[in-house]
């Protein structure tokens, strides 16, 4: 099929790296593996940060525009066969696909959409409402975790879904022999304020707790609240934890090489694909059983999950893989395991291609 592929959140090629991105990549390479003609629809970026009524009008109009500059090029060259939309949602509704398929009878498809009644405020119940009507125009709606599936269900429940769990990247990593180090610990994640800074704050309250045992604890991301962080973890001993900035992915892997732990609370985490890379590596998990990451990790299989908030139970966690050796080899084994065979590229690459023959190209 000839897919227009749209990404209202962050376009694929946004300079700003994260999961969001790194998924829509993901989907846009899969949909060309299984042999589509795939094509970014537009640049638009309809974000909406806060429910602000300026701002939304002026989307609005820009998205107005868009429309027509791609309704003008498609009755000229002809439509694409399938509008597909990435992580539609309150903040980043999208207002180009449902109204063009409309117009040139495509069938839709969305890919993360969610909807969330207490957001329902303001400009940002309208845009939910462009959401809502996406998920019901949808030929089929991809959600990556059970929690967004029933979410969809509850407002919708004519609403077509099917489940495309989260998985790993395609390109290889730079093939570095396991060497895991006792005690060094690992963490990777943007350093921005909301439920990223929440994370980082529990996981040095955690560590706080294991003063008596001997670890070391090496921290990749950056962002606006990296100052903040830093000053959080300040007061353990020099060399206990080290900050190195964003890294590529090649030096990540070397370092997840010699790392024996991956440490990331997770609070209100969508699931997370560092996840699966880190255990791809090999490496246990320890975060909590919170929003999507027990979608991405299996608890007492490839990591240990605990209750959302509760510290003690957090900080006993990483405590037990830190002194038995035995339990962590064990996780360690099931992790790659899991990661490398349920959640590789190549199967998520069948199973998206068994929804679109079934939801789409039997239509």
């Amino acid at each position: 099929m000839k897919i227009a592929f749209y990404a209202p959140l962050k376009p694929v090629d946004h300079p700003v790296p994260s999961g969001d991105r790194l998924m829509a990549q993901l989907l846009l390479t899969a949909l060309e593996k299984l042999g589509h003609r795939v094509s970014v629809a537009s640049p638009l970026r309809a974000y909406l940060k806060e429910p602000d009524a300026e701002t939304y009008a002026d989307l609005l109009q820009r998205a107005s525009a868009e429309r027509d500059r791609l309704a003008e090029i498609w009755r000229e060259s002809g439509p694409p066969d399938l509008f597909f939309c990435y992580h539609p949602y309150y903040k980043s509704p999208d207002m180009l696909g449902p109204f063009l398929c409309q117009e040139f009878g495509m069938p839709y498809v969305t890919a993360e959409s969610s909807y969330s009644a207490r957001r329902n405020i303001g400009i940002w119940a309208a845009s939910q409402t462009l959401a809502r009507d996406g998920v019901d125009l949808a030929a089929v709606n991809i959600c990556f975790t059970s929690r967004d599936r029933q979410g969809l269900t509850n407002i919708s429940p004519a609403a077509v879904t099917a489940m495309l769990p989260p998985f790993l990247d395609p390109r290889p990593p730079l093939v570095v022999t396991k060497t895991p180090e006792r005690g060094r610990l690992l963490t990777a994640a943007m350093m921005r304020d909301g439920n990223k800074l929440e994370s980082y704050l529990m996981l040095a309250a955690a560590l706080h707790q294991l003063g008596d045992l001997d670890w070391r604890l090496d921290v990749v991301g950056d962002g606006p609240m990296r100052h903040v962080i830093e000053d959080t973890f300040a007061p353990f001993p020099p060399g206990r934890v080290v900050f190195h900035g964003l890294k590529s992915r090649e030096d990540l892997a070397e370092m997840m090489a010699r790392a024996s732990i991956f440490l990331w609370p997770g609070c209100r985490e969508a699931y997370g694909l560092t996840y699966l890379e880190a255990q791809a590596a090999g490496l246990p998990v320890v975060a909590q059983n919170d929003g999507g990451v027990p979608e991405v990790v299996i608890g007492n299989q490839t990591g240990l999950l605990t209750e959302p908030g509760d510290l003690r139970s957090y900080a006993s966690a990483i405590r037990l893989l830190l002194t038995d050796e035995t339990k962590r080899m064990a996780l360690a084994n099931g992790a790659a395991r899991f990661a490398r065979e349920e959640r590789s590229f190549e199967t998520a690459c069948a199973r998206l291609g068994r929804i679109l023959e079934t939801h789409v190209c039997k239509a």
